[in-house]
């Protein structure tokens, strides 16, 4: 039998129906699992037992009523540290954020909670969540869990990648802006979802850029993924760009895979510099997605250069992030992280015509 930690969602809430475990005894088993491995791991910035303990103890109170609960209630998670919790600080990366309490939740985690998820804590990201590879000089760098000599997570949901895969938490809040979801989920073995600009509500979230960032989870499996996007999903007052989305059930097709699924593979654009094993790795997956059903198809993929060459240097991205975080860069350059800050300062530079240009193609 799979170990406690390493079962999916929909395999802890049969547990948790079934009364065969509780939400409290669930919770506990996560507590200690981080109180273990956490000093090793670096995964998580802050733990909160106490409160994890008590949404607890409200789930289990609510079955025994045998109140109908969601298929969510009483799972721990954990939330990257760019998502506010009432009563927790949102450092964002960055010890000078430190003391920056948040005096209520933002709106996924309410959604969480309304749900009866029970936040065990929050995970270490890159600083302003600004880098693929995962590195924090400030908070330090959580380690990949599948080596025992340190290597990157990803990032920059990098202390959520390693807290799922290493069976800290079955599910973890990240944020993708140009792969921050997908990258660790991709280093740590796991499945990230990385959902469409104005899919999720992204208010109390610690902004990078307002054109590109998304909300998503780092799960076990598409399943678990795909109960929390339809608890996620929807319009929220708070967020404008959730505004006439529609929100769409994900799980009725889940069972399906990849039956009907038309899947392309480009034939040029994302092959420069690749390795060999790496290639063949690739493109090796078409015969496992032709197997499940879906049907594959190549082509040039003009777009993607084209957004590619439209978008150089990421400078959306970069100007955005440098108008969000002005002030502590002008205030506090020396005492950022020195790949963040050094990337980041370079937004100050992008031509407001260049900006707009670009913007204006998205």
């Amino acid at each position: 039998m799979t170990a406690i930690h390493f079962q999916n969602i929909k395999e802890l809430g049969q547990l948790l129906q079934s009364k065969t475990m509780s939400s409290v005894e669930l919770t506990k088993h996560y507590l200690g699992r981080i109180e273990q491995l956490n000093p090793t791991l670096n995964a998580f910035r802050l733990v909160c037992p106490e409160k994890a303990l008590d949404a607890a103890r409200k789930i289990d109170q609510q079955r025994a009523t045998g109140q109908t609960l969601s298929p969510l209630a009483g799972i721990p998670y954990a939330a990257k540290d760019l998502f506010d919790v009432t009563g927790l600080p949102t450092s964002a990366g960055c010890h000078l954020l430190e003391d920056q309490v948040a005096e209520k939740d933002s709106s996924v985690v309410s959604r969480l909670s309304a749900a009866g998820m029970v936040l065990l804590g929050k995970t270490n990201t890159v600083q302003f969540a600004y880098g693929g590879a995962g590195i924090n000089h400030d908070h330090g760098t959580p380690q990949n869990p599948w080596s025992e000599e340190p290597h990157v997570p990803g990032g920059s949901s990098s202390g959520t990648g390693v807290a799922v895969a290493a069976g800290l938490a079955p599910m973890g809040l990240g944020s993708d802006t140009g792969g921050s979801v997908r990258i660790p989920a991709a280093l740590c073995g796991i499945t990230g979802l990385k959902t469409t600009v104005g899919q999720i509500s992204r208010a109390g979230v610690y902004p990078l850029s307002w054109s590109l960032d998304s909300v998503g989870p780092l799960t076990r499996n598409i399943e678990d993924a795909g109960l929390v996007y339809e608890c996620l999903q929807g319009a929220d007052p708070e967020d404008p760009t959730t505004a006439g989305r529609p929100e769409h059930p994900v799980m009725d097709s889940v069972e399906s895979g990849c039956q009907g699924l038309r899947l392309a593979y480009p034939n040029a654009v994302f092959w420069e510099s690749v390795d060999p094993e790496i290639e063949t790795a690739v493109r090796s997956t078409r015969d496992v997605f032709e197997s499940l059903g879906a049907t594959i198809v190549e082509l040039e993929f003009d777009a993607a250069e084209q957004a590619r060459t439209l978008n150089h240097r990421g400078l959306v991205s970069a100007a955005e992030a440098w108008s969000s975080n002005r002030d502590l860069l002008e205030r506090h350059f020396d005492e950022l992280d020195p790949i963040v800050s050094h990337r980041m300062i370079k937004g100050r530079d992008v031509p407001a015509e260049e900006y707009l240009h670009v913007c204006s193609q998205m």
